[in-house]
Formats: C-alpha cells, sequence, structure tokens
C-alpha cells in the first residue's frame, strides 16, 4: 500500500505551496480538499441556488459535475464543463464558500467524494501507481483520514498567515492589502471552526510552525516524518 499524508491547517499557513510541493518531490498524488468547496459553492452558484438554503445547496452539491485533480504540476478544476480554476480563488468566492463548507451534509457528501479518491491513489493504476497520495484540508487528519501514516498540523502567526493570504490573493502584502484580506481570512477560519477542529493538534497529529520557515524547511519537515513512517 501506498502512503497517505494528511495536512491540515487555517488559512495561510501554507499548507498547498507544502503539500503540492512534497506531492511533485516524492512522485505522489495531491488533493486539495479546499478546492473541492470552492467548486461546490461555484457550481451552487452557477445554477443559481440562494446559498442561505440549505436544502436547494445540498440537492445542487449532491449532482455537484466536477472532475477532480490529483497531478500536483496539473490543478486545473473543470465543473459541469467549465475550466473554473482561476474563478474559484476569487475574493468574491472566497468570502461565501463557508457558508456552503458549514452544511454537515455538503460536507459529508464532498467527504465521502474524498474518500473514495483517496483509496484510488492507493492503487497500482492510480496517478502515483499505487505510490500514495498527499491530501490537505482542514479536517483530513481527524475526519477524513484519522488512519494516515503521517498527519500534520500546518500552524503559522496571524502575521504571517495574512501576509501569504494577501499575496496569493493581489500579489502584494502591503499594509492596506493585508487589511483587505483580514476580513476574509478571519471570516473563514471562525466559520469553519464552528464545524471542524483545524487550529489544535488531535492525539498523533504533528504540530509544524511555518511562520518563519521557508517552503524548502517545512517540506524537509513533512518529508522527514514521511521516512519515519515508512
Amino acid at each position: 500500500m501506498g502512503i497517505t499524508i494528511a495536512i491540515d491547517g487555517p488559512s495561510g499557513s501554507g499548507k498547498s505551496t507544502v503539500s503540492r510541493e512534497t506531492a511533485r518531490r516524492n512522485g505522489l498524488a495531491y488533493l486539495d480538499t479546499g478546492a473541492m468547496y470552492r467548486a461546490a459553492t461555484w457550481w451552487v452558484m452557477h445554477e443559481g441556488v440562494d446559498l442561505n438554503d440549505e436544502e436547494a445547496v445540498i440537492e445542487s452539491v449532491k449532482k455537484l459535475p466536477v472532475t477532480v485533480p490529483v497531478d500536483p504540476d496539473d490543478q486545473t478544476q473543470i465543473c459541469g464543463g467549465e475550466d473554473i480554476t482561476e474563478i474559484i480563488r476569487t475574493p468574491e468566492l472566497s468570502a461565501v464558500v463557508s457558508t456552503i463548507s458549514s452544511y454537515y451534509p455538503v460536507r459529508d457528501i464532498l467527504i465521502s467524494l474524498q474518500r473514495d479518491i483517496i483509496d484510488a491513489e492507493l492503487e497500482a493504476d492510480s496517478y502515483s501507481g499505487g505510490k500514495g497520495i498527499v491530501v490537505e484540508g482542514r479536517d483530513i487528519t481527524t475526519v477524513v483520514k484519522p488512519d494516515a501514516d503521517v498527519r500534520i498540523l500546518l500552524i503559522a502567526s496571524e502575521e504571517a498567515r495574512l501576509a501569504r493570504r494577501a499575496k496569493e490573493i493581489s500579489g502584494k502584502a502591503d499594509e492596506e492589502t493585508i487589511e483587505k484580506t483580514r476580513d476574509i481570512v478571519s471570516r473563514r477560519d471562525r466559520v469553519d471552526s464552528a464545524v471542524t477542529k483545524f487550529m489544535t493538534a488531535s492525539d498523533g497529529v504533528h504540530t509544524i510552525d511555518s511562520s518563519s520557515m521557508s517552503i524548502d524547511e517545512v517540506v524537509e519537515a513533512v518529508e522527514d516524518l514521511m521516512r519515519r513512517a515508512t
């Protein structure tokens, strides 16, 4: 069986970059579960469903026609035949994705899909040839894959997280941009923390504080844990 690496963390902790680079360096598949919630949000809005109508949202997500990428070098998101890779990262969509992710039945639908993808990637005929997968999100270590070979909570200081997310969204991290980003990041973490715990490591989960670490240093720390698990 291949290795499964689960990485959780708040917005701006660096989990997407670190997870993708870890997968790339080790020939593993990569699953961005946050992008799945973003795709679901786009689909519901595309279908004209009221985001506050929980039952209608659930029914819409049940029909979610998304192609989920696992290649760390090609994270093209296709939903309903449309390339939504860029649009799901816009501030406008980021501001409302937590509404969708706060509905437990929606989480159940997407978690089931995530588990299916993980299981498929441990097979010999998978993208990674059965070598394994790096999965990142909010509740991977606790709900989606609590029996993962390596379980990590990646954290960072608020200052570091805001600067990273501001640069990701706007390409710069000046004071004005950081302040505009603060509300998006704080609201997302606040709403998501009501349905999943991702600020404190559960038993058996390794905490890595990336505040003053480079991407290479964090990836090396993850790889050290991988070596110890195999």
